[in-house]
């Protein structure tokens, strides 16, 4: 009998395609002169890749904010995708050609747990699909080599449509169908909700997208949402966390709106152990944190 699967870490990992923009892969068509005003959050992605660099995992689950679909969350189901994803607000920075492969084995299995969730679930199958950027940002700023299969989930409306209660019971039990898949395939799993944090952002673009002086938090309400919801990761009230996300969501315009990090909270089961925060930064007035619960390492201590 082959070994269950597990969730080996989770990470809150926000995608701003700036940052990649300011690591100038040879994959990115623009070009950059740096890390500049961003620097504190690519230090932080660095941390979180030197923190999982030792761990074994054979599969990335993404949950992402910019792939949205209507009816239903869907799964990529095709095995392998490349092509050229363009961010719509920001092609001045992001021009990515991507290439990667997908666990379908896994993505059909989440899709059918979560079926029995009672959840409308859907499998992507058109060949063509690009892959939309939230999901290539944040797999790249993890693991920028992409030689790991990836799992990616949809965005679907359930917050926007009924309301943000109803979206987190739906993002949890989504989240308990991830855990249930990965389980019964026996994947060693990475997951990462690509998600900013507070999301109120500026609408006004500076000529130079590396003026730092352009780069603030939007408003204070916002900056100190961001660090209670920061505090309360690193002192592990990740049920307080989730009782207060309505008010987070709707008083910080928070993109945790989009279930990523509900998902991710409920896939590990709601873990009431100490996460650790590599990086928080601002981008065009967002708050983005880097956030890191080492599932494994908290296994070993116990």
């Amino acid at each position: 009998m082959s070994e269950p699967g597990r969730i080996v870490t989770g990470c809150l990992a926000p995608h701003p395609p700036h940052l990649v923009y300011a690591a100038n892969p040879e994959q990115n068509e623009p070009r950059s002169s740096g890390a500049g005003a961003w620097a504190p959050l690519l230090e932080g992605y660095a941390r979180l890749r030197e923190s999982i660099k030792d761990k074994e995992y054979d599969v990335i689950l993404v949950h992402t904010p910019h792939w949205k679909t209507c009816v239903g969350h869907h799964l990529l189901g095709v095995p392998h995708f490349e092509g050229l994803s363009v961010d719509p607000i920001f092609p001045n920075l992001f021009r990515f050609h991507f290439d990667l492969q997908v666990d379908v084995e896994l993505a059909q299995a989440i899709h059918d747990e979560a079926e029995k969730e009672g959840l409308v679930m859907n499998m992507m199958r058109n060949p063509e699909f690009r892959v939309d950027y939230g999901t290539i940002t944040s797999n790249y700023l993890v693991r920028p080599a992409f030689d790991l299969p990836i799992v990616a989930i949809s965005s679907a409306r359930t917050y926007f449509d009924y309301s943000d209660e109803a979206g987190e019971r739906e993002m949890l039990a989504l989240g308990a169908a991830t855990k249930r898949a990965v389980e019964k395939t026996g994947r060693k799993a990475l997951l990462l909700a690509s998600c900013s944090l507070s999301h109120r952002h500026f609408t006004d673009e500076p000529a130079d997208p590396e003026d730092p002086s352009f780069e603030h938090i939007y408003n204070e309400n916002q900056s100190k949402w961001d660090h209670h919801v920061m505090n309360l990761m690193q002192t592990g009230q990740t049920r307080r966390l989730l009782e207060e996300m309505p008010d987070f969501i709707a008083q910080a315009n928070a993109e945790c709106r989009d279930g990523s990090l509900t998902w991710l909270l409920g896939a590990m089961d709601v873990p009431n152990m100490e996460a650790k925060i590599h990086g928080y930064g601002t981008v065009i007035g967002t708050g983005n944190a880097i956030v890191e619960w080492d599932l494994a390492a908290a296994e070993v201590q116990a």
